[in-house]
C-alpha cells in the first residue's frame, strides 16, 4: 500500500476537506437520538407547542443537514478517487510499456492487463469507501459509545463488552483473507490469458471445430477461480454474521437489563428508546468496519500486485561504455545469448554492416532469426559479447535514441482501430505526404486508394477486415514512414506474392539507400539480393555471404534454395 498512498498526496487537500464535511454530518447524526431523547422526556409533557415545534424543526433541520453533508462528502470522495485511480492506472501502463521484454515474460501478459484493470477496480473501490465510511464509522462509533456512556453507564458498559470479541474476529480473519484473495487474482491471471488466447485464435477454433474443446480449457480456469473466490469469501463472510450475532446478542442483553432497570427506576423509557437508537448506529458502524475489512483484504492484495509492476526497476539500463572506432554501420561481436540462462539460443555471432547496405536472414523455424533482431534493437541484453551501432555499444544508447534509429515491421505486428493514415502514421508528426510515399514504397497505395474512402478506411481492431497481404504492406509502410536509419523487416512479407515482394525489394533498393535494411525471412527470393546474407541453424551462423557465394559454400541454404524454386528465381 505504500507505493500507492503516495499517488493520494496532491488529493490531500481535497480529502481533508471532504472528510471534515462528513465528519461534521456524522456528529450532528449523532445528535438526532439524544434530540429525541429530550423531546421525550422534557418538551412531549410540558405541552408547550411553541416548544415543540422548536425541538421538531431542530431535529429535522439536523437530519437535513447532516443529509447535505454526506451528499457532498461523498461527491468529493467520488471524484478523488477518480482521480487518484486515473493517476494509478496512467502510471501502471506507462511503466508497463518501460518494463523490458524479459520483464513482461515473468509478469505475462494477461497477469498485466488483470492488474490495469482488476487490480486498479479493487483498489478503486477500498479508497472510495474509505473515504465514505473510514471517517463516518469511526465517529459513529466512538461517540457513540461516549454518548451512551454518558446517558447510561450500566447498559454502555453491557454492550461495550462485545467490543473486543468483534475486533478479534476481524483481526484473524483479516490475516487470512490476503493471501486468499492474492491466490484468487493469480487465477484471474489464467482466466485472462486463456479467453485472450481464444479471441485471438477465434477463426481457427471455428476452423477446426474446437468449441468444445475450448470450452472445457474455459471450465477448468473458472472453475478454479471460482473455488478460489469460494475459499476467500468462506473466511470473509463469517465477519458480517458473527458480527450480527455478537451485535444481537449485546442488543438482547441491554433490552434485559434495561428492563430490570427501568423496573427499578434507576433509568427511564425516554433514555432507553435512545440507547436504543445509539446502538442502532454503533451496530450500522460495526457493519461498515466489516466491508471496509472485506474490501481491505482484496485492495491489500491489488495494491501489492500493483506495486510490484511500479516498483520494478529498470532492467535495461544505459551504461557507461567506451566508442569504438569502425567504418562499419552495426557490428555484432562475438555476440551470444540465452532466454534463460541455460541454453544458448544464438552463439558466437559475429558480422559488421557498412551503412546502407541490407542483411538477409534466414534459416529454419526457431534458429534465432527474430531473437538476433530483438537484441539489435535491445529487446534483451546480449549474454556475451557486444554490439555496435556507428562504434557505440548499443547498451550505452539511450532507449529514445535507439528507437529512433529504427523502423520496425513484424510478422505478428498489431494495427488498431482507426484510419489507414493514423495506423501508418502512429502517433508520429508525419505529413500525408510522407505517409503516401511510404506507402508508395511497400505497394499498398493502389489497394489504399481503391477504398472509397482512401487512406481514411477505418481498419477493425488488428485490422481483419483487410487481407493478410494488405496488412503486411501497411506495417512495411509504418516502418517506412519516417525514413528510418535502420530498417528492420521480420518476415514481414512472407504473405506477399512473388511479384509483389520482388516489387518491394525493388523499391526499397531505388528509394531506401541510405537507410541499412535487415529483412528476415523464409524465402530465399527475398534475401537473394542482400549486401550479406546469413544462414543460422540451431542459434549457430552455419554461412554468410552474397546468395552465389552460399550456393557454393553452404550446403543448407543451397538446399533451401532449390528446395523452394529449383534454384532458380521470378522477378
Amino acid at each position: 500500500m505504500k507505493t500507492l498512498l503516495k499517488y493520494l498526496k496532491p488529493f490531500r487537500g481535497k480529502m481533508l476537506l471532504g472528510l471534515c464535511i462528513k465528519a461534521a454530518g456524522t456528529m450532528i447524526e449523532l445528535l438526532l437520538p439524544y434530540i429525541l431523547s429530550h423531546i421525550l422526556k422534557n418538551v412531549v409533557g410540558s405541552l408547550d407547542v411553541r416548544q415543540i415545534l422548536f425541538w421538531g424543526g431542530l431535529m429535522v433541520l439536523c437530519a437535513a443537514a447532516a443529509c447535505l453533508c454526506n451528499i457532498v462528502a461523498n461527491r468529493m470522495a467520488a471524484r478523488t478517487t477518480r482521480g487518484f485511480s486515473g493517476t494509478v492506472r496512467r502510471e501502471l501502463f506507462a511503466h508497463t510499456l518501460q518494463l523490458s521484454a524479459a520483464q513482461t515474460d515473468r509478469f505475462t501478459v494477461p497477469s498485466l492487463e488483470s492488474r490495469i484493470t482488476t487490480d486498479t477496480y479493487n483498489v478503486h473501490q477500498f479508497i472510495g469507501m474509505m473515504q465514505r465510511m473510514g471517517i463516518r464509522a469511526p465517529i459513529l462509533l466512538i461517540g457513540g459509545i461516549i454518548i451512551t456512556l454518558m446517558m447510561d453507564a450500566y447498559l454502555a458498559l453491557v454492550m461495550i463488552a462485545m467490543l473486543p470479541l468483534i475486533f478479534l474476529v476481524v483481526y484473524f480473519l483479516s490475516r487470512k483473507g490476503v493471501p486468499m484473495y492474492t491466490r484468487v487474482q493469480t487465477s484471474v491471471d489464467g482466466m485472462v490469458r486463456v479467453v485472450r488466447e481464444d479471441v485471438q485464435g477465434i477463426r481457427v477454433i471455428k476452423a477446426l471445430s474446437k468449441n468444445d474443446y475450448e470450452n472445457r480449457r474455459y471450465d477448468a480456469v473458472n472453475r478454479k477461480l471460482s473455488q478460489d473466490e469460494r475459499r476467500a469469501k468462506i473466511v470473509t463472510g463469517v465477519v458480517s454474521p458473527v458480527m450480527n450475532l455478537m451485535m444481537n446478542c449485546g442488543i438482547t442483553a441491554v433490552v434485559a437489563m434495561s428492563a430490570s432497570r427501568v423496573a427499578g427506576h434507576r433509568s427511564d423509557p425516554e433514555t432507553v428508546i435512545a440507547f436504543m437508537q445509539y446502538f442502532t448506529l454503533i451496530s450500522m458502524a460495526m457493519m461498515s468496519v466489516s466491508r471496509i475489512f472485506v474490501m481491505y483484504t482484496k485492495c491489500a492484495a491489488s495494491a501489492r500486485r500493483i506495486a510490484e509492476v511500479i516498483d520494478t526497476p529498470a532492467e535495461l539500463a544505459v551504461q557507461d561504455l567506451p566508442t569504438v572506432k569502425t567504418d562499419a554501420h552495426i557490428v555484432f561481436d562475438n555476440v551470444s545469448f540465452s532466454y534463460t540462462g541455460k541454453h544458448r539460443h544464438l552463439e558466437n555471432v559475429s558480422f559488421s554492416l557498412p551503412r546502407g547496405s541490407s542483411l538477409g536472414i534466414i534459416g529454419a523455424t526457431g534458429s534465432g532469426k527474430s531473437t538476433l533482431v530483438k537484441l539489435l534493437m535491445r529487446f534483451y541484453d546480449v549474454t556475451e559479447g557486444r554490439i555496435l551501432i556507428d562504434g557505440r555499444d548499443v547498451r550505452s544508447i539511450g532507449h529514445k535514441e535507439l528507437s529512433a534509429m529504427f523502423g520496425v515491421a513484424l510478422q505478428n505486428d498489431f494495427l488498431y482501430a482507426d484510419t489507414v493514415e493514423e495506423n501508418i502514421r502512429f502517433g508520429r508528426d508525419l505529413s500525408s505526404e510522407q505517409i503516401k510515399r511510404a506507402a508508395t514504397i511497400a505497394q499498398a497505395d493502389s489497394f489504399i486508394t481503391a477504398f472509397p474512402d482512401g487512406y481514411g478506411h477505418m481498419l477493425s481492431q488488428k485490422g481483419t477486415n483487410v487481407s493478410g497481404g494488405q496488412k503486411q504492406r501497411i506495417l512495411i509502410a509504418r516502418a517506412l514512414a519516417a525514413q528510418p536509419e535502420i530498417l528492420v523487416l521480420d518476415d514481414s512479407s512472407s504473405a506477399l506474392d512473388y511479384k509483389t515482394d520482388a516489387n518491394l525489394r525493388r523499391d526499397l533498393a531505388t528509394y531506401m539507400k541510405g537507410s541499412t535494411t535487415i529483412t528476415v525471412a523464409q524465402r530465399v527470393s527475398s534475401v537473394k539480393g542482400c549486401d550479406l546474407i546469413l544462414v543460422l541453424e540451431d542459434g549457430e551462423v552455419i554461412g554468410q555471404g552474397k546468395h552465389e557465394e552460399l550456393l557454393e559454400s553452404c550446403p543448407a541454404y543451397r538446399e533451401i534454395s532449390d528446395s523452394q524454386m529449383g534454384g532458380a528465381f521470378v522477378e
